[in-house]
């Protein structure tokens, strides 16, 4: 979702929790013609223009910061890029809700996320952005139930539906995007992320984003 809103593909991505600390990450729109290019604020005077490295760097600084196996840590990474393709935006990428610790994560590794993500998300100005997997009930969403908490009008709240092309033959989201099962002020909206085989298949992002448009504008009820 995050590469789709940025256009690179620049994230660690794997089995189980891969986010384990959070990603503070600025967008900052440059001049047309300038290119694309990252910055760590833990490493000083270096302009990422491969985000291959961008992503092998916040590989190596998460093993650093929460550890080599599962653990989490509420010490954020924090990445600038530049792009002209892109608008001016914070977006904060945070640990999924787990619910079995793996590894060496301990006991309360729930509870412990559950904080990490209330500390950002508490805050009166922070937009929650709010996934949730179209093809699952809305009524066991973990995020929508934990912006309930700190959002209880659904004034800051985006609903974003993923999987939205799993859905069982002969459904469809609609009555969700419409906010007619849990409304939100600023509304739903589906997506067509990649697939694994898609990423595995090296498809770019543009790619992507061409298929998802393609997708729904010609979806019988979406479009």
């Amino acid at each position: 979702m995050i590469e789709s809103i940025v256009g690179k593909d620049f994230l660690p991505r794997g089995t189980g929790i891969v986010t384990r600390c959070p990603l503070v990450l600025s967008l900052r729109r440059t001049k047309e013609g300038q290119p694309d290019y990252g910055e760590f604020l833990h490493i000083k005077d270096r302009k990422f223009t491969d985000f291959n490295q961008v992503r092998q760097e916040i590989e190596t600084q998460t093993a650093k910061i929460a550890g080599k196996n599962k653990g989490v840590s509420p010490t954020p990474i924090s990445l600038t890029i530049y792009s002209p393709k892109v608008v001016d935006l914070t977006l904060v990428d945070l640990p999924g809700l787990t619910k079995v610790p793996v590894g060496d994560q301990p006991t309360d590794i729930e509870e412990q996320i559950r904080q990490l993500i209330l500390s950002f998300v508490s805050s009166p100005n922070a937009l929650i952005l709010a996934l949730t997997a179209a093809n699952q009930d809305l009524a066991n969403s973990d995020s929508l139930k934990l912006a309930r908490e700190v959002d209880p009008k659904g004034e800051r709240t985006i609903g974003v539906l993923t999987k939205i092309d799993l859905m069982d033959e002969g459904t469809n989201a609609l009555e969700l995007l419409q906010g007619d099962i849990y409304p939100l002020k600023l509304g739903y909206y589906g997506v067509k992320c990649r697939s694994q085989q898609q990423i595995i298949d090296n498809i770019p992002i543009e790619e992507a984003i061409k298929r998802e448009a393609k997708y729904f504008g010609e979806h019988p009820v979406y479009s």
